[in-house]
């Protein structure tokens, strides 16, 4: 999977596809995006939503900034399509990871793609942010499967190898993706306690337990 360009991070950017003003930098991000993943064959692109505006209210800019990011979306759409490129939009939690994030819960995901209605734009579940945000990710997980084009993993709430302490049975959620027939790849974007070769050891231990 391929990062958007999100904009200047020393500066506060996240991303830029729902932040007003921004558009023509969206898309030049988008560009170098595209050329990124062609030459590494990349077939998913990440189109980060970006951040509420310093000093504006949540509510006060929800309407203008989701309108935004089903504007630039549409446009990444058709573009990404003549590429056979997908498009994901991530729900980051704002209790813990960043409070200004515009795009936070699977659910207000779920209303923009509604909106949007591009079949090549998807949701990507990473359930470190959803069991922060919403838990209840049986449900959700079954719920939001149709729209989802990518997965990721960590434990919660520290952020480390799914097999560390933590909130989440990650054998009981691998058993969820197998049994509905997730298809595609599980993101690692955790912190390894140790080495990372250390830390993919759940792998072996889980196909062991598996069979």
């Amino acid at each position: 999977m391929c990062v958007c360009f999100p904009g200047d991070v020393m500066a506060g950017d996240l991303g830029l596809g729902a932040v007003p003003g921004r558009e023509a930098e969206f898309r030049q991000g988008l560009d170098m995006a595209i050329k990124y993943a062609k030459a590494l064959d990349c077939k998913r692109i990440h189109l980060m939503a970006g951040r509420v505006p310093v000093g504006s209210h949540r509510t006060a800019v929800a309407k203008e900034m989701e309108a935004i990011f089903v504007q630039n979306l549409t446009y990444a759409a058709d573009i990404l399509s003549k590429e056979g490129i997908t498009g994901l939009i991530e729900p980051i939690n704002t209790r813990i990871t960043d409070p200004r994030y515009f795009l936070d819960s699977p659910h207000q995901a779920a209303v923009i793609l509604e909106k949007l209605g591009k079949p090549n734009i998807k949701l990507q579940m990473d359930i470190f942010h959803w069991q922060i945000m919403d838990g209840n990710l049986t449900q959700n997980i079954h719920k939001y499967f149709p729209i989802i084009g990518h997965v990721q993993i960590a434990q919660v709430p520290c952020r480390n190898e799914p097999n560390s302490a933590g909130e989440l049975n990650y054998s009981y959620l691998f058993n969820i993706l197998e049994n509905i027939d997730y298809q595609g790849y599980i993101g690692c974007e955790y912190k390894p306690l140790g080495s990372t070769m250390e830390s993919l050891g759940w792998i072996k231990d889980y196909w062991t337990c598996s069979k």
